[in-house]
């Protein structure tokens, strides 16, 4: 009969903190279980004797290995959850204002039940506005959400309350700010107003086309598949500045500084330009062969988390699918797919079909990371509740690798 320990008997057996075990839970190395009564982890103890018999995993090069505690988002394998909740299916069954909800309070609103919907003050929207609208023709969404968040901060003196009640009316304001004071896509359909859903206003910024509802449906579940995805880099950051007590609207600065980065949330990006410079199916082979001939990988292929395939990725391409099936952009998409298949690279991410979503729908350059950054918003303000209620600051140390310092000095 098999015999279980519990998380604390786990982690004395293997001579790591709780935070640790609970890490090799997230990578795949260890398996746990439900408790009775729920409200626990059960492990098994020959598996936790093989663990402590090969000695403790490495990790992978060139990641660092911070654990912190957090009741937020649970990776295991090739499943997502958030507060124990399936986000495969929360994407296709609830809105993202109910998955934010979730995420920041612990308890997902009853879907039958109204809800006022998410508006800024009028005095952010105008800065927010006039913030990026100075910006340059032709410069990118994710560009102008990044003057448009410490513009809002500028006009709320409220924002150093950091109990949960005010951050998260503040996180609603941001979302729906962040959104709002974006340009309308240039066309002649109207953009939608503050009493839609974050969903529908943000297709109208990013896109002329008027939306069908199952691309729209698209949208809105890539909204909730990329509101958390634990500590990624951008949400480590967030986490950090959440942790010295920065307001929320300097938490999600901090965040979309981190994610524009070309590893991370700016992949997509990259994938919406590969997509771009094949003009039919038939060129995707030349496109992808310049890339690799380059010494370039195929951007929005691969994943640090997922080594058998990223789960929201699938989920995504799917409802892309199903929603344009005889679209010209998505045939490219594919011939791409099946160019990298061939060539057994690594499956594709979030951030391929972020810019496939992007691509169907004919959306402006640049809307794939915008989505990311809208809908990882909620993602960093959860974690910064976390960081509010936590000791103090998130201060790794480093282990230096520079000259020995001078006799005497």
């Amino acid at each position: 009969m098999t015999e279980f320990l519990t998380a604390a008997e786990a982690a004395q057996r293997l001579g790591v903190k709780p935070a640790t075990l609970y890490a090799y839970v997230s990578r795949g190395v260890l398996s746990r279980g439900k408790a009775a009564d729920g409200r626990g982890s059960l492990f098994d103890s020959g598996e936790i004797e093989r663990l402590a018999r090969r000695g403790r995993p490495r990790r992978p090069a060139g990641v660092a290995d911070i654990t912190v505690e957090s009741a937020i988002t649970q990776i295991t394998g090739d499943r997502l959850h958030y507060r124990g909740l399936d986000v495969l299916r929360l994407a296709v069954s609830r809105t993202f204002e109910d998955v934010a909800e979730l995420l920041w309070t612990g308890e997902l609103p009853p879907a039958s039940v109204p809800r006022a919907p998410w508006q800024a003050t009028p005095a952010a929207l105008t800065a927010g506005r006039a913030a990026q609208s100075a910006l340059p023709q032709g410069t990118l969404p994710l560009e102008r959400l990044q003057v448009i968040v410490p513009a809002m901060a500028a006009t709320d003196p409220l924002r150093l309350q950091l109990d949960q009640s005010p951050v998260v009316a503040a996180a609603r304001s941001i979302i729906a700010g962040m959104v709002d004071c974006l340009p309308p896509a240039p066309g002649p359909r109207r953009s939608a107003g503050p009493d839609e859903p974050i969903a529908e206003r943000l297709w109208s910024r990013l896109c002329a086309r008027r939306a069908s509802p199952a691309l729209l449906g698209a949208l809105s579940a890539a909204l909730v598949l990329l509101a958390d995805h634990e500590l990624a880099a951008s949400t480590l950051a967030a986490r950090v500045a959440a942790s010295v007590r920065a307001d929320p609207y300097a938490v999600v600065g901090t965040g979309l500084g981190a994610m524009s980065g070309t590893l991370h949330g700016g992949a997509s990006l990259g994938a919406e330009a590969m997509l771009g410079a094949a003009a039919d199916s038939r060129e995707v082979p030349r496109v992808v062969g310049e890339l690799l001939r380059r010494g370039e990988k195929v951007p929005g292929f691969g994943h640090f988390v997922y080594r058998t395939g990223d789960p929201r990725a699938v989920v995504l391409l799917d409802l892309v699918r199903r929603a344009a099936p005889k679209s010209g952009q998505l045939a490219v998409a594919e011939a791409v797919l099946a160019e990298v298949r061939q060539k057994s690279l690594p499956e594709p991410n979030i951030d391929f079909a972020l810019a496939t979503l992007a691509r169907v729908a004919g959306m402006t350059r640049g809307s794939a990371e915008a989505i990311f950054a809208v809908a990882r918003t909620v993602g960093w303000i959860a974690h910064a509740l976390e960081a509010y209620t936590g000791p103090g600051p998130l201060r790794p140390r480093a282990v230096y690798t520079g000259p020995a310092a001078e006799p005497g000095q």
